[in-house]
């Protein structure tokens, strides 16, 4: 039912950061989940659930592939964002992280204990199978809340939306909730895969993380990839403390990316991870120097020439994503 172009691997629409929440009648809003971005695809009795970046992700999240088959319609291709709810009703980025982990025993261990859900926003092919990316936002939301009218599964839920402009500046400012801002789309757009026009987030500058603490390097070296280059060095970024490694979360990984093994006493330390240092404003020897593995979450001031100007911090990892993602076109648009 797939046609050409639809592939499980489809880029999702990307958004362009903005400060401000456009106001108009072109525009709908929706809360910003705090979670990873999915595709899911389901044909009769298979499902396939693909991270932002293309990875496969149905073997970490079995409770929801579960849900995605208990629903009515047998032939759908729906776009959301994977969550982790904990009782007191907000959403733990930290217990989501976790479910990426190797072994199976685990994983189910972790779905049982707090299980996730897909927090569906659009719909890209129907239950007859006709793709549905070309039509505006307003139609493709309609659709999807025809296909999915009585959900039997918590697990899955719409995701709500409103346009309203006092609702969605109450979603931007009500803290502690799991949510992460908002998300503004045009609702004249098509579904554009890969592109960022026609959809934006605004994010509130102040962030801290909830629940136990997380393990994160005392600095990483960071670096965007830009068209036909290899991988740019853009500046250092400082965490308030080292922890130890926690291969679980992926911090051992970190350190290797950050320019060494745990065997390196520094940023040019001789560890399996560097082969020459790189120092700042050279920009060869930083694809050679550094294996891009890991994507991490930071915040910035200013950026000039390419490169982050003033202070930065280390928010969190973000497994969900691919480093070649990570562009420095992205700089100008945060």
């Amino acid at each position: 039912f797939v046609r050409p172009g639809m592939d499980p691997a489809i880029e999702p629409m990307e958004a362009q950061s903005v400060p401000d929440i456009p106001v108009g009648r072109a525009w709908q809003y929706e809360p910003k989940w705090d979670g990873f971005r999915g595709l899911a695809h389901r044909d009769g009795d298979s499902v396939d659930l693909r991270s932002k970046s293309g990875q496969p992700l149905a073997r970490y999240f079995p409770d929801l592939v579960a849900a995605l088959l208990g629903v009515a319609a047998q032939r759908f291709v729906v776009d959301g964002e994977i969550v982790v709810p904990m009782k007191d009703g907000t959403l733990s980025f930290e217990e989501l992280q976790m479910r990426l982990h190797p072994a199976e025993s685990r994983v189910r261990k972790l779905a049982a204990a707090h299980p996730a859900r897909f927090m569906l926003f659009d719909l890209l092919i129907d239950p007859g199978g006709e793709a549905l990316d070309g039509l505006p936002l307003a139609e493709r939301r309609a659709a999807l809340e025809q296909a999915m009218p009585k959900l039997r599964s918590p697990a899955i839920a719409l995701s709500p939306v409103s346009r309203d402009i006092g609702e969605a500046q109450n979603w931007l400012h009500a803290l502690g909730t799991g949510r992460d801002g908002v998300v503004a789309k045009r609702l004249d757009m098509p579904y554009r895969a890969g592109k960022r026009d026609g959809m934006v987030k605004i994010k509130l500058a102040h962030r801290r993380l909830r629940g136990r603490r997380v393990p994160i390097p005392g600095e990483v070296t960071r670096g965007r990839f830009a068209p036909a280059r290899p991988l740019q060095r853009a500046g250092p970024a400082r965490s308030r403390r080292l922890h130890e490694h926690d291969p679980a979360r992926g911090t051992r990984g970190a350190d290797a990316a950050a320019g060494g093994d745990d065997r390196a006493a520094g940023p040019h330390g001789k560890g399996a991870g560097r082969t020459e240092p790189v120092e700042h404003g050279e920009e060869r020897g930083l694809a050679a120097a550094l294996r891009p593995e890991l994507v991490v979450e930071v915040r910035f001031d200013h950026v000039s020439s390419g490169r982050f100007r003033h202070g930065t911090t280390l928010i969190r990892f973000r497994p969900d994503k691919a480093p070649r993602q990570c562009l420095i076109s992205q700089m100008y648009q945060a």
